[in-house]
């Protein structure tokens, strides 16, 4: 178990440098639950995880923003341009939501409209209208939207 939580911290530390990164909340936030348990992170005990979280909080690059590539036909980016700086996205899915996995459309209140890629939320209670924050990924150009109320994240693109 430690070699795991040895191997993973260097090998993020080594990725983490190299990306751009902005904030840093927590690693269950950042991957799907599918990459979490890919990479063997549901094996770390709570502590081992909370002491992941708090060094990767504490070695990130500072001073640094997610900015998007000028590729027009790529759909994550629309109504990005150029340089833009990617920012954190807090909305309000349009209509009744009883989860998500790959595939699940949402429209927003903004006017935006988001696909889920990967990740699942299944067996909730339904909800009209709920709150969501969309992130861009720590890693990479992705974004992850989790539902308020729930730990959840699905890696999305933005589709509209």
């Amino acid at each position: 178990m430690p070699r795991i939580f040895i191997a993973f911290v260097c090998a993020f530390s080594l990725i983490a440098t190299a990306a751009i990164a902005k904030e840093f909340s927590s690693v269950e936030e950042q991957m799907s639950s599918r990459e979490f348990k890919s990479a063997g992170l549901d094996k770390l005990s709570p502590e081992e995880l909370a002491a992941l979280n708090a060094w990767i909080r504490t070695n990130q690059p500072s001073g640094v923003s997610y900015t998007a590539r000028p590729t027009s036909e790529d759909p994550a980016r629309i109504g990005l341009k150029g340089s833009e700086v990617r920012e954190l996205i807090t909305t309000n899915v349009i209509g009744v939501v009883k989860g998500f996995s790959g595939g699940t459309i949402f429209k927003m209140e903004n006017g935006q409209t988001w696909q889920v890629d990967s990740g699942e939320l299944a067996g909730i209670k339904a909800m009209t209208n709920p709150k969501v924050t969309i992130r861009p990924a720590i890693i990479g150009d992705g974004w992850r939207l989790q539902i308020e109320g729930y730990n959840t994240v699905a890696k999305v693109r933005r589709v509209e």
